[in-house]
């Protein structure tokens, strides 16, 4: 089996100017995921897919592939990851002969994923046969549907107003929710992506990941927080308390 590790990073951003290459603990924040993709036991080619030759050149010498130069139509802000991915797939197949059998979504903006966390979600989704497995962390009860508020002309109300068969107000009694950590990793089937056009597929198995591995960078404030984490990992302080990556759900 053919397993795809595509990395998706454009030049383009708002919040970051060249986010995908930011510095975080001395390092361009795109190395941490181009090791983490390098070191996997599944993955058979892990791609780098930019329009930045900046970009390129830093994946180039974290030892990742830059076949191709994205073209500028598919690194637009509102373009969506499954374009990018569909263009890895086909130009892999037209230009190389090559075709993936499963195709694993890693952003650069997940810097605490591990190979360890690729590899489980992979093996989920083999052993499973599943056509998606998705990373995801549990929704804290503070942020559920049902207990968030949002401000009406100026006064706070619940979100949440159709009755439910459970007293939303007891956090013992609220439904567990799960929700995508980036996703940290995505693994879908490659016909999924091409032919049904989407990368969940009519069967999606969740993966489970710690909290502390699941910083997604938007801000600043995401660099710093992210960098003291790294900075407990590199000095074996873990986080007590948090479930297990990989855990059943």
């Amino acid at each position: 089996m053919k397993i795809l590790g595509l990395i998706p990073a454009r030049g383009g951003s708002k919040s970051i100017p060249h986010k995908n290459i930011a510095r975080l603990a001395g390092r361009p924040l795109l190395a941490y995921t181009c090791e983490a993709a390098l070191q996997s036991q599944y993955l058979t080619r892990v791609i780098l897919s930019t329009d930045d030759e900046v970009i390129a050149e830093v994946g180039r010498d974290c030892g990742v592939e830059v076949p191709f130069v994205r073209p500028s139509e598919l690194a637009r802000d509102d373009t969506p990851s499954l374009a990018v991915a569909q263009h890895a797939i086909r130009w892999l197949i037209e230009h190389e002969g090559w075709q993936a059998d499963v195709l694993v979504l890693l952003q650069p903006t997940s810097p605490l994923r591990r190979a360890q966390h690729i590899d489980e979600a992979v093996d989920l989704l083999l052993r499973s046969g599943a056509e998606t497995v998705v990373s995801v962390v549990q929704v804290p009860h503070r942020y559920s549907p049902y207990s968030v508020m949002r401000l009406v002309d100026g006064c706070l109300e619940d979100f949440w107003q159709v009755s439910v068969p459970f007293d939303r107000y007891r956090r013992q009694e609220v439904p567990v929710l799960y929700a995508r950590n980036g996703p940290a990793v995505l693994v879908t089937r490659a016909d999924v992506i091409v032919e049904q056009e989407t990368f969940y597929g009519s069967q999606v198995v969740p993966y489970m990941m710690d909290p502390a591995d699941s910083i997604d960078i938007d801000t600043y404030f995401d660099l710093e927080l992210a960098a003291w984490l790294l900075d407990r990992r590199k000095n074996g302080a873990g986080a007590p308390g948090l479930p297990k990556s990989g855990e059943n759900l």
